[in-house]
C-alpha cells in the first residue's frame, strides 16, 4: 500500500508505544519514540533497540528531548491516562500548531471525570485536531504477524479521513469511528469488565464470563448513552470487540489484576480498570443510571467487601426483563 510519509513523534516507550512506533516505521513512516529521562522501558531500548517484543530499527529515533515535538506532523500519546493532564501541562510552552494528537491510551481522569480528549483539547489551541486509536489487540499477538481491527475516531471527520489511509496496513484494519464519546468510554469501561473477568477466573467461575459480557455491555451502553454517546457504540470494536483481549486472553493485564487481587497474589503495579472505576463511581452519580458490575468491583476494590459477598448481591437483586 502506497502511502504519504510522515513524521510521528510517540511519546511513551512502554508495550503499546514502542510497538506503535516499530509498526509506524514498517509502514514507511519517520518515528522518534520519547521516554523519560531515568525511564528503564528508554534505557532498554537505548541499550539494546529491543523490549523483548519488539526489535526498533535505528531510523527510529530514540529521545529524551520533548523539543523535538514541534517538528512532527502527528503526535501519538502512549501514557498512563492519570498522567495525561500533566503531560500535557508540561508542552504547553512548545505552543502546539497545525498538528494531530492521537490517543492511544484508555481511561478517565479520576479528578474531573474527563474524557481523554477533553483534556488534550483543554490544553491546546483548535488549529490542532484530536484523534483516538481503539479496539482489541495484544503487542504479542501483532507481534507474531496476527492482525486485527481497530478504530480511529475523532470529533472532526477531515482528521479521520487522513489518518486512516496513513495507518491501515495488513496487520492493522480500521474503522471510522463515529461516536466519540460512547468510543472513548466504552473502551475505559472494557478495563474494568475485564477486572472483573479476572475475579471470576481467580474464583473459579470462569463460566460466569458470558453473562459478564452480556450484562457488562447492556451497562456501559446505558453509561455511554446518558453522558451523550451511542448506546449502540458498546457493541462496538472499542468495548465488546475488544472482550477477547480484555477478558480471555493471558496477555490481559486487567483480567491478570483481577484474578490475583481475589487470591492475594501480589501486583507489580496497577492496572488501567482500577483508575477508571474510581472515575466511574462519580461519573454515575451525575447521571443517576444503575451500574451494578463496576459499583460490585469497586466495593472489592476499595471497601473491602469479599468477592464472594459481590456475588451474591448481583444475583440477589430483583428480577427484570433482559432488555
Amino acid at each position: 500500500m502506497e502511502r504519504e510519509s510522515k513524521k510521528f513523534f510517540v511519546v511513551g516507550c512502554g508495550r503499546w508505544g514502542s510497538f506503535i512506533a516499530w509498526y509506524l516505521h514498517e509502514i514507511g513512516h519517520r518515528v522518534s519514540l520519547y521516554g523519560r529521562e531515568g525511564s528503564k522501558n528508554m534505557e532498554q531500548l537505548l541499550n539494546s533497540r529491543s523490549n523483548g517484543y519488539v526489535v526498533l530499527p535505528q531510523a527510529v529515533k530514540l529521545t529524551h528531548e520533548l523539543n523535538a515535538i514541534n517538528d512532527a506532523d502527528i503526535l501519538i500519546l502512549s501514557i498512563g491516562s492519570q498522567n495525561l493532564d500533566a503531560f500535557m501541562e508540561s508542552i504547553e510552552k512548545y505552543s502546539l500548531k497545525n498538528k494531530i494528537l492521537i490517543l492511544c491510551m484508555k481511561g478517565i481522569a479520576i479528578h474531573t471525570g474527563e474524557r481523554l480528549s477533553e483534556i488534550v483539547e483543554r490544553h491546546v489551541d483548535s488549529s490542532n485536531k484530536v484523534a483516538v486509536w481503539l479496539g482489541p489487540g495484544h503487542v504479542q499477538d501483532f507481534c507474531s504477524g496476527k492482525p486485527n481491527c481497530m478504530v480511529i475516531d475523532s470529533k472532526d471527520e477531515q482528521t479521520k479521513e487522513t489518518l486512516i489511509p496513513l495507518l491501515s496496513s495488513r496487520l492493522i484494519r480500521f474503522y471510522y469511528g463515529t461516536d466519540l464519546i460512547g468510543n472513548e468510554i466504552g473502551a475505559a469501561l472494557k478495563n474494568v469488565i475485564g477486572i472483573a473477568a479476572g475475579m471470576l477466573d481467580g474464583m473459579g467461575l470462569s463460566s460466569l464470563k458470558g453473562a459478564l459480557m452480556a450484562r457488562g455491555t447492556s451497562e456501559v451502553g446505558r453509561l455511554i448513552h446518558s453522558l451523550g454517546g451511542k448506546t449502540e457504540s458498546a457493541y462496538g470494536l472499542c468495548h465488546l470487540g475488544d472482550y477477547e483481549a480484555t477478558l480471555f486472553s493471558k496477555y490481559s493485564h486487567n483480567r491478570m489484576f483481577g484474578e490475583n487481587f481475589v487470591q492475594g497474589k501480589p501486583m507489580e503495579k496497577l492496572a488501567e480498570g482500577y483508575y477508571t472505576v474510581q472515575a466511574i463511581m462519580k461519573i454515575k452519580n451525575t447521571v443517576s443510571i444503575e451500574m451494578p458490575i463496576c459499583e460490585a468491583v469497586y466495593r472489592v476494590l476499595f471497601e473491602n467487601e469479599k468477592p464472594s459477598s459481590a456475588i451474591e448481591t448481583l444475583f440477589e437483586r430483583n428480577q427484570k426483563q433482559e432488555f
